[in-house]
């Protein structure tokens, strides 16, 4: 794929996504400048926030991220590997769109801050794909 076609904002929205509450944003931003965006689902439910960023070193893209959702002032949350290109950046209001239910979520593949899963697993990353019905990155 051509690098500008890497790049083109139309590339990073999920198919999903029609557009009508993401804003325009930047095509190229620092992964610090994203992480602690709040997570929202199309009917407005508050599904957490990014806590991290994580990178497939050998293809340098994006591969996940992760995000914690419930408990209270981050104790008892759950956290989540959310397939980067399931995620819509709507960068006027500092949020992502996830396409999913709330109550949905809750039955992610997630994992506790102590015990985070070996992300390069391809098995690991086969049931997480499945779970979010993407494609591997």
């Amino acid at each position: 794929m051509p690098r500008d076609e890497y790049y083109d904002v139309q590339e990073t929205r999920p198919a999903w996504d029609d557009g009508s509450r993401a804003g325009e944003y930047r095509r190229v931003l620092s992964a610090a400048s994203v992480t602690g965006h709040r997570v929202r689902n199309r009917a407005g439910e508050d599904l957490g926030k990014v806590e991290e960023i994580m990178l497939d070193v050998p293809t340098g893209r994006v591969a996940y991220a992760v995000i914690s959702f419930g408990g209270f002032l981050g104790i008892g949350d759950k956290l989540f590997a959310v397939p980067w290109r399931a995620l819509a950046l709507n960068e006027r209001d500092h949020e992502f769109l996830l396409n999913i239910d709330r109550r949905r979520l809750e039955e992610a593949p997630g994992f506790d801050r102590d015990n985070w899963p070996n992300m390069a697993d391809p098995d690991w990353g086969a049931q997480v794909d499945n779970f979010y019905t993407e494609d591997r990155y």
